[in-house]
C-alpha cells in the first residue's frame, strides 16, 4: 500500500551544476509518487537545511538529486546519520560511482573493460593547460574524450579530434572540477542499460545528431533518437546485461542505476555509473522501464519502496 511509505521527501535541486535537470526530475517524480497516492513533498537542500527532514517527520526520501551534493555520498551520509531510508546507492558505491577515475581503477582491476585514461589533477594544470595537453599527447592518441572527474550530465565534456582543441577543451573541463579524466576515444556505438535491484531493463541505442551526446542532446533536443531496445543480437545483449551487473557489483550498487557504455565492433566497454539517473520526459531508465511494461508511476513506487540505510539501525 501507498500509505505504508509514511511521509515522503522528493530531494530535488540541490546546488550542483545539474541543479535544472534535478529540478524537472524531481518534479516528475514528485507528481507520479503523488498519482499513486503517496503523502510526497518537495524538499530542495539548497534551501532547506537537511536537518528539517527528521524534524518534519519525514520517513523516506527519494533522491532526485544530481551530480555533486546529491548522488556523490555526501547527502546519503546525512541520511545515515539520520536514519532516513532513501532510495539508490549507499555512501560508497554513490562516492565511488560519482568518481569516474576510480570507478574505472576499480573495474580494470576486475579485469572489466573501459577505455585507457589518464587523469590530471591540480598539480598537472600548475604548470598551465598547455602543459597539461602536452602530457596527454604524449600519453594518448587522438581522439580523445575529456570530462570532468566528477560531473554528470555531459557537463565540461568535449570530444576533441584535432590537437589545436585539446587546451581549450582541458579548460572547460577546469570549469566544473580541479580532477580531469582525457580517455581514449572510442569510435563505437551509445548503449545505456539501467537496472532496478538485481533485474536490468532493456538496453537502449542513443543516436545522436552528428553523434554528440551533449547537454544540450541529452535533455532538450527532440533529434536525438532512442532506440529501445537496442537492436542488438540476442548473445550480445545478454553478454552486456551480465557485464552491467558485474559493474555495479563491483561498485557496491543497491536499489537503481543506470551504465554507460560504448560498443567498438561488439566489444564492450564500460564508461561510468549513474546512481540517481535522470527521471525526466527525455531520461533513459523510464523509456526502458516502460519497454519492459512498468509505467512511470509504478516505476517510482518500487524505487521508493526499496528505500534504505546501509548502517545498523
Amino acid at each position: 500500500m501507498s500509505s505504508d511509505l509514511g511521509k515522503v521527501a522528493v530531494l530535488l535541486g540541490g546546488c550542483s551544476a545539474e541543479r535544472e535537470v534535478s529540478l524537472m526530475s524531481g518534479s516528475a517524480v514528485l507528481e507520479a509518487l503523488r498519482r499513486a497516492g503517496v503523502d510526497a513533498h518537495p524538499f530542495d537542500p539548497a534551501e532547506r537545511d537537511l536537518f528539517e527532514l527528521k524534524r518534519e517527520g519525514f520517513d523516506r526520501a527519494f533522491i532526485a538529486l544530481h551530480g555533486r551534493g546529491g548522488e556523490d555520498g555526501t547527502l546519503q551520509g546525512v541520511l545515515e546519520w539520520l536514519r532516513i531510508p532513501y532510495t539508490g546507492s549507499g555512501v560508497l558505491a554513490s562516492a565511488l560511482a560519482m568518481d569516474k577515475w576510480r570507478t574505472k581503477l576499480l573495474w580494470q582491476q576486475l579485469g572489466l573493460p573501459t577505455p585507457v585514461a589518464l587523469r590530471l589533477t591540480e598539480e598537472e594544470f600548475a604548470a598551465g593547460s598547455e602543459e597539461a595537453a602536452r602530457r596527454v599527447l604524449e600519453a594518448l592518441t587522438l581522439p580523445v574524450f575529456v570530462k570532468p572527474v566528477h560531473e554528470g550530465s555531459s557537463m565540461g565534456a568535449t570530444r576533441v579530434e584535432r590537437e589545436e582543441e585539446l587546451t581549450s577543451a582541458l579548460e572547460a573541463a577546469r570549469r566544473f572540477d580541479g580532477e580531469v579524466l582525457v580517455e581514449r576515444f572510442v569510435a563505437g556505438r551509445e548503449i545505456t542499460i539501467g537496472f532496478l535491484g538485481e533485474q536490468t531493463l532493456p538496453a537502449i541505442e542513443i543516436v545522436a545528431p552528428q553523434g554528440r551526446y551533449d547537454y544540450h542532446n541529452k535533455y532538450f533536443s527532440d533529434e536525438t533518437r532512442y532506440l529501445c531496445p537496442a537492436p542488438l543480437p540476442e548473445p550480445l545483449a545478454s553478454r552486456l546485461a551480465e557485464l552491467t551487473m558485474r559493474a555495479a557489483r563491483a561498485l557496491g550498487c543497491r536499489g537503481w542505476g543506470r551504465i554507460d557504455l560504448l560498443l567498438e565492433d561488439d566489444a564492450p566497454y564500460l564508461l561510468e555509473m549513474n546512481t540517481a539517473p535522470g527521471m525526466t520526459a527525455h531520461s533513459l531508465v523510464p523509456l526502458a522501464a516502460r519497454a519492459s511494461g512498468i509505467e512511470f508511476d509504478a516505476l517510482c513506487l518500487r524505487i521508493l519502496e526499496e528505500a534504505r540505510c546501509d548502517g545498523p539501525a
